[in-house]
């Protein structure tokens, strides 16, 4: 194998294992269901806290992610050769219109407020 043909290589999987390694945001309000779709063929689902989201399967391009609680998981979804299909932060808010942000010396917080004031993940440091 040539050097320029290992360098290639080496460059190729470095590209591969950073693609792999970035996880997508996908941001659902509780309650609400959002569609997501697929660009291969999705045979196994996983979300790692089902108490904050849950996922269901319509068909093998597209899933349906609803908000159950406040908070943040993950969803990873696989093909038939155990290959990541997609892989995401899933972040569950609340309404938009009642999120407010306040960043104080470089420190950002989040909160939902309605009918009350509480803290939520903002998912840049949690």
């Amino acid at each position: 194998m040539s050097k320029a043909t290992r360098m290639a290589s080496a460059l190729l999987a470095a590209c591969l294992m950073t693609a792999t390694a970035a996880a997508d945001r996908f941001l659902v309000e509780t309650g609400m269901t959002e569609p997501l779709r697929l660009r291969g063929k999705a045979a196994s689902v996983v979300i790692g806290n089902p108490d904050i989201a849950d996922v269901a399967v319509h068909d093998e391009h597209l899933l349906l992610v609803t908000g159950k609680d406040l908070g943040k998981t993950n969803l990873l979804v696989l093909d038939r050769d155990g290959r990541t299909l997609y892989a995401a932060d899933i972040l569950v808010t609340m309404e938009s219109s009642n999120l407010v942000r306040v960043n104080r010396a470089g420190e950002a917080a989040a909160y939902d407020c309605a009918p009350t004031c509480r803290s939520m993940p903002t998912g840049e440091s949690d």
